[in-house]
């Protein structure tokens, strides 16, 4: 069984940054020939991607996410990371870490982490 668990939310003030990290493991799981990514959901809002990065290391952004976020992986460490810098109150949301095989199959999920923007 795979497991991912995010962490490095909170309660954060506009303009200031924040490190998400999302560590994977399970028996069967090879991260290295996993793409991982980070989606959000705000209140009331479908969850969107944020960006993905796939097990070669090249990063996708989502339309919101260009300018401010930065993703990144270590395979050693089993552990991808989102960056967030100016942080501003609409990146108040659940952060959630996915894992997709390259060979196919299901996606695993993480529960989420809470970061919430104050202004």
């Amino acid at each position: 069984q795979v497991q991912l668990v995010e962490s490095g939310g909170g309660l954060v003030q506009t303009e200031g940054s924040l490190r998400l990290s999302c560590v994977a493991s399970g028996d069967t799981f090879d991260i290295n020939t996993n793409a991982m990514g980070w989606y959000r959901q705000a209140p009331g809002k479908q969850r969107e991607l944020v960006a993905f990065i796939t097990s070669g290391g090249k990063a996708h952004y989502g339309d919101s996410a260009k300018v401010r976020f930065t993703i990144s992986r270590d395979d050693f460490k089993n552990t991808v990371y989102l960056t967030i810098n100016n942080l501003k109150p609409e990146d108040t949301a659940v952060y959630y870490c996915q894992a997709r095989s390259d060979y196919g199959g299901i996606d695993y999920w993480g529960k989420g982490t809470l970061v919430t923007v104050s202004s």
